[in-house]
């Protein structure tokens, strides 16, 4: 037999490599990656698609109504000062008197609060410690403040938008955008500027920045508190090109013992205000700009609600 040339050792060598790349999955040069981290990551992400997709989920939002002061009328009715999109001609009325909200049920038309029927109730106010949910047929509505504007936002347990989203589109689970993060919380403790799509600033305790290294630079966020965890609203490169323009946020959990936080971008996700209207979501505080892409978490191709 003849010796093989150095032409066909070469030929073989980068056949052989061609064949070893095809049986491998890689993610950003990591040859492996852990099938329960994979599992783990899809079912956050069922998770989090079920919740839009529920009956009080973000997707059923059908209205956000700021009142007068006064009596403001609600239902069906293009008449009412507040038009439901169905239900009766006329619900009822929402007093607002000062910041206490009362709302008054019409004559023959049943609203109920937890099966209760409610003829007239305070639904807003210091001495609500607890805000109510009314019901009527398909639709519920709370009352809420957003600075110095009391509203009603309004639900429909029918509402189109639940149907019409069929699936939210995703970067690959890549294990490279899980990075450990170190906590440096504030002393004395300090609030930051945190502004919102209808144009308030509110300013929230943040508990402190995380540090990070990724891509070979050094990088870090605030975070604003919630129960056991870290809320991250975050903006990035790729905000406009494949993901949402006003940036995505994050959950994370505090400092295990060691003081460690992870990082996952893989569980990054859009804001309400991506698929409905009527959420007055807050934006990315100023200085938690990543200057480059993060392609981990979900994706935005837009959703004309």
């Amino acid at each position: 037999m003849r010796p093989l040339n150095h032409s066909a050792i070469l030929l073989i060598i980068i056949f052989s490599g061609i064949l070893l790349f095809s049986n491998c999955e890689y993610f950003n040069g990591k040859s492996e990656v852990d099938p329960a981290y994979v599992q783990e990551i899809e079912e956050w992400q069922q998770a989090r698609f079920d919740r839009l997709k529920k009956p009080d989920g973000w997707l059923s939002l059908a209205g956000l109504y700021w009142l007068e002061e006064g009596e403001n009328t609600a239902g069906a009715d293009s008449a009412n000062n507040i038009v439901f999109p169905s239900g009766a001609p006329k619900v009822g009325t929402f007093i607002l008197d000062g910041e206490s909200v009362f709302f008054r049920t019409q004559r023959d038309v049943e609203v109920k609060f937890k099966e209760r029927l409610v003829d007239n109730m305070q639904v807003f106010g210091k001495d609500v410690t607890e805000l109510p949910i009314l019901a009527h047929g398909a639709l519920s509505w709370f009352a809420l403040k957003r600075g110095n504007r009391v509203g009603i936002r309004l639900r429909d347990a029918s509402h189109p938008n639940i149907a019409k989203l069929k699936k939210i589109e995703r970067y690959p689970v890549n294990p490279d955008w899980r990075v450990t993060a170190t906590f440096t919380p504030y002393d004395p403790p300090k609030s930051i500027p945190v502004a919102n799509v209808l144009g308030t600033i509110n300013d929230t305790p943040s508990p402190g920045i995380l540090a990070f290294e990724l891509n070979g630079k050094s990088w870090q966020l605030e975070t604003l508190d919630s129960d056991d965890e870290f809320f991250i609203i975050f903006s990035d490169d790729s905000n406009g090109e494949g993901t949402y323009d006003a940036g995505r946020y994050l959950y994370t959990k505090k400092p295990n013992e060691e003081g460690v936080v992870f990082l996952d971008f893989n569980k990054a996700y859009n804001p309400p205000c991506a698929y409905t209207p009527y959420a007055t979501c807050p934006l990315p505080p100023q200085g938690n700009h990543l200057d480059l892409k993060i392609t981990a978490g979900e994706k935005y191709e837009g959703f004309l609600y």
